[in-house]
């Protein structure tokens, strides 16, 4: 199994490479890199280029306003200059975010999503075999690539292409088409990953003459974990207030329905409108909390998270500490985790 590490949306470029480079200190196989208050491309380059081993994904990459071309050069040129050591993680987003704030015109996203990602696999084989370029589909059509403009083969694989997806089409897709399927931190709990996430998954990978093994599977589930039980409940209480808002969304709701609690998605959402946002933990009661998010010391973690994943994942996300005084104790459950 491996392991990734993660960063907070809100740290500034200048701050990635340290932060990268302290990743790969600790063990980790890779990090993810999102794209939402700096871009992710921009990200993963501070990433790759401070870092000698460690694999760098974008999780995700919002893919529809930018054009497959645009995106297919960068990730080449990730690719090649890290070694071989790009992720490119890519998400459909929502509607309004597409429409309001990218001013980007709005399609059903899983069949763009299956020409953006078919579409990136012609430009890739047209740069490494310098194969003709001719792609068209409904959303994109690809039909000259002139030599001049051709960046040419490099020495590593083509970069992978990892789905973002929550519902059971995207997931689908990403069984299908991509190299594997990146989960939403809300949709990470074994009994989501293997009612919803591992079926949709192998219908995928069936309809293009694969198996559930060909598709990588990162669960990016969040962890309640520290050196002592002060610091879990810590933990616990910041992420009782994440779940509290993201489960006020709609689209995360199959998570709780599963767990036989879609009310409480419910009563969240009428609590965004009335503006009641301090109240909104409170209905996240501590049963649920654990069967979305593990928790326990650093002694404990490491034997809890492999019962959870049983196999349903080949890699997770761990958080790394937030004082670089537990970074020890922290590689030792990387380690242990690895194995």
């Amino acid at each position: 199994m491996q392991v990734y590490a993660a960063m907070d949306q809100r740290m500034s470029l200048g701050e990635v490479a340290a932060h990268a480079h302290r990743a790969e200190a600790l063990g980790y196989d890779g990090l993810n890199v999102p794209d939402a208050l700096h871009d992710g491309l921009l990200i993963a380059h501070e990433a790759l280029r401070s870092t000698e081993c460690l694999k760098v994904a974008t999780s995700v990459l919002v893919a529809f306003p930018r054009s497959p071309m645009i995106v297919a050069i960068a990730a080449w040129d990730l690719q090649s200059a890290s070694r071989g050591r790009f992720e490119l993680g890519l998400g459909s987003q929502v509607r309004s975010n597409i429409v309001a704030r990218y001013s980007t015109s709005w399609a059903a996203p899983v069949p763009r999503m299956r020409e953006y990602v078919l579409s990136l696999r012609a430009i890739f084989a047209s740069f490494q075999q310098g194969e003709p370029l001719r792609f068209e589909g409904e959303h994109y059509q690809f039909t000259k690539m002139q030599p001049f403009f051709n960046p040419g083969p490099i020495d590593f694989k083509k970069p992978p292409i990892y789905l973002g997806g929550v519902g059971p089409l995207m997931t689908a897709l990403a069984g299908e088409v991509a190299d594997g399927h990146m989960s939403h931190p809300t949709h990470s709990a074994p009994k989501v990953l293997e009612e919803l996430a591992l079926p949709a998954l192998q219908r995928g990978a069936e309809r293009s003459g694969r198996k559930l093994d060909d598709v990588e599977r990162m669960a990016a589930g969040m962890v309640s974990t520290g050196v002592d039980e002060a610091a879990v409940d810590a933990e616990r209480a910041k992420n009782r207030e994440l779940l509290g808002f993201l489960y006020s969304t709609p689209s995360y709701w199959p998570a709780l329905e599963i767990h036989g609690c879609k009310e409480v998605g419910e009563q969240l959402h009428a609590m965004t409108r009335e503006g009641r946002w301090a109240e909104m933990p409170g209905l996240i009661d501590d049963d649920l909390l654990e069967t979305m998010i593990p928790s326990g010391t650093y002694d404990e973690i490491a034997d809890r998270l492999r019962e959870r994943n049983r196999g349903l994942a080949t890699q997770i996300t761990f958080p790394m500490p937030d004082d670089p005084a537990n970074d020890a104790r922290a590689a030792e459950v990387i380690r242990a985790l690895r194995q």
